[in-house]
């Protein structure tokens, strides 16, 4: 397994037909990989190659010197393998200019004393190649299949770089997110300090002498995996090794996330004591410890996440859902603890950055997790997230639950649908809300919008939206028009109508701002099923 696919042109030299060949240039370059065999008789190639070519030539194109030497220079510049030449038949010595360039440049020039079968030549290393790719297929799969055997009873994640590492014999780099570089075999301070100098600058460009694999959970990267080969250019064969065991390892820690979370759910009975304000700080801290979580602040809120048809998912869907908050969570800054309810999830985040920004990386992984493969397959599933109050001690955590569970209630409460609210953005809806349990609001919005409703049933009129796009335009003609899409003259009449209906001071200060809430208070009880009421009066 760990003979290297790679076959150079010093391997050729020991193939038939290459007996009597002089290397007469570039005998440093001997190394060079080859990846085909071309046979040239033209005087320009430059767009020909693509690099790591083996060329045969009996330079009939380039018998002139000049020419002999922009041709070299062509493969020079192409990164050919090297120059395999006839000589006798056309040419009977390669010019010195030409050596003095091939062996600046470290560029093989290989010389034929006489005739020789290119055909036979071409035939026999393509052969030679077709037969290291099928072996290389064949070992591929003989890894994958080991590999895969292996993570039946594979505990860690370093017997798998253990695994690689028997089967390449090359050096090992991995690192998980956020934690420091680990290697196989293990190296000491120094070298380790200057091998990952090295591998921070060859992330810039192009080295050979690395490759990398991400390794991808929940469309985050959560790992990299790296090969460095000190001696040869990485190969083709180490480069699929490589996709194989980073495919591997992602398998791997998924499975031990999955396991994680399973044992979280033990710890249900704790959380939710938590969530009810049952615990002291003290007591807080110390099972936090416990749980190796220190927080750099004690500024925590608490989100509840509610996904339809929660209930019918598998316990699968609904732990990887978990999953998929944790990880996002942690990646904007937040050590998360979720408790799961009948038909929603309640996450604990407690916040482990400054509280800069605390509320737009809430924002941002909201959205990446609505953005996530995983959701955009739940057709049917529709999510909103309620925030609650942010709390700057860890026993209010209680105070930021009821909170969210209010913004929860009120939002499915309202017309306007968001993915996600926050208590502290609800404003006059909470006022709303309190005022409710209270008082008969249905009475209030009638008594100042009922001729505006009863216009539209009866005539399937537009008055209301009107009349809310004018005040959200603080009275401006010419923005509401836009707004809604219609011509001045149609909007000039709809707010005569609305004069009409309302007197001509709604747009007086005291009224307007009663008719503003009044508008807040039919979109809160529309949905719940009293507008049916509304239309029956």
């Amino acid at each position: 397994m760990k003979e290297n696919f790679q076959l150079k042109v010093s391997d050729i030299l020991q193939r038939k037909h290459f007996e009597n060949a002089m290397v007469v240039a570039g005998a440093e370059g001997l190394h060079h990989i080859v990846k085909w065999v071309h046979v040239v008789e033209v005087k320009n190639i430059r767009n020909l190659l693509s690099g790591q070519e083996l060329i045969l030539s009996t330079g009939v194109a380039w018998q002139e010197d000049h020419l002999f030497f922009t041709m070299v220079e062509q493969l020079i510049e192409n990164q050919a393998a090297g120059l395999c030449i006839e000589l006798g038949t056309y040419l009977t010595e390669i010019p010195s200019e030409v050596i003095e360039i091939a062996n600046q440049h470290h560029f093989p020039i290989i010389a034929f004393q006489q005739e020789v079968p290119f055909v036979e030549i071409t035939q026999d290393i393509h052969s030679l190649m077709i037969n290291q790719q099928y072996r290389m297929i064949s070992d591929l799969e003989n890894y994958s299949q080991s590999l895969n055997k292996r993570l039946l009873s594979i505990e860690t994640y370093e017997d798998i770089l253990q695994f690689i590492f028997s089967s390449l014999d090359v050096q090992i780099i991995f690192r998980l997110r956020n934690q420091e570089y680990e290697f196989v075999p293990e190296i000491n301070g120094n070298d380790q300090k200057a091998l990952i100098k090295e591998l921070e600058g060859a992330k810039a460009g192009i080295n050979r002498q690395f490759a990398y694999a991400p390794i991808y959970l929940f469309g985050q990267e959560y790992a990299e995996l790296y090969l460095f080969s000190p001696e040869l250019p990485i190969s083709e064969f180490d480069l699929l090794i490589l996709d194989r065991t980073a495919t591997a390892l992602a398998q791997h820690l998924l499975r031990d996330l999955y396991v994680e979370e399973k044992k979280r759910v033990e710890e249900f009975e704790w959380l939710q004591g938590w969530l009810d304000g049952e615990h002291s700080e003290e007591g807080i801290n110390e099972y936090l410890l416990e749980q190796g979580f220190k927080p750099k602040t004690s500024d925590a809120v608490v989100l509840i996440a509610k996904v339809s048809a929660l209930k019918e998912k598998s316990s699968q869907d609904v732990t990887y859902l978990k999953l998929l908050f944790r990880s996002v969570f942690e990646q904007n800054g937040f050590a998360v603890f979720s408790v799961e309810k009948r038909n929603s999830l309640v996450f604990i985040l407690l916040n482990n950055r400054t509280k800069k920004n605390l509320k737009e990386r809430i924002k941002k992984a909201i959205e990446s997790i609505h953005e996530s493969e995983f959701m955009k397959k739940q057709n049917t599933a529709k999510m909103f997230i309620g925030t609650g109050r942010f709390v700057e001690s860890l026993c209010k955590l209680h105070k930021s639950y009821f909170t969210a569970k209010e913004t929860v209630r009120i939002h499915q409460e309202m017309t306007k649908k968001e993915l996600y609210t926050f208590y502290e953005d609800l404003h006059l809806y909470r006022l709303i809300s309190q005022i409710n349990k209270h008082i008969d609001l249905q009475e209030l919005v009638l008594e100042y919008l009922q001729p505006v409703i009863q216009y539209d049933q009866k005539y399937n009129g537009k008055l209301l939206e009107t009349l809310k796009a004018y005040l959200e335009c603080n009275g401006s003609k010419q923005e509401t028009s836009n707004r809604l899409f219609i011509v001045r003259q149609t909007l000039y009449h709809r707010l005569q109508k609305l004069e009409n209906l309302l007197g001509p001071d709604f747009m007086e200060h005291e009224k307007r701002v009663a008719i503003e809430f009044m508008i807040l208070v039919n979109d809160y009880l529309a949905p719940s099923g009293q507008k049916k009421e509304f239309k029956a009066r």
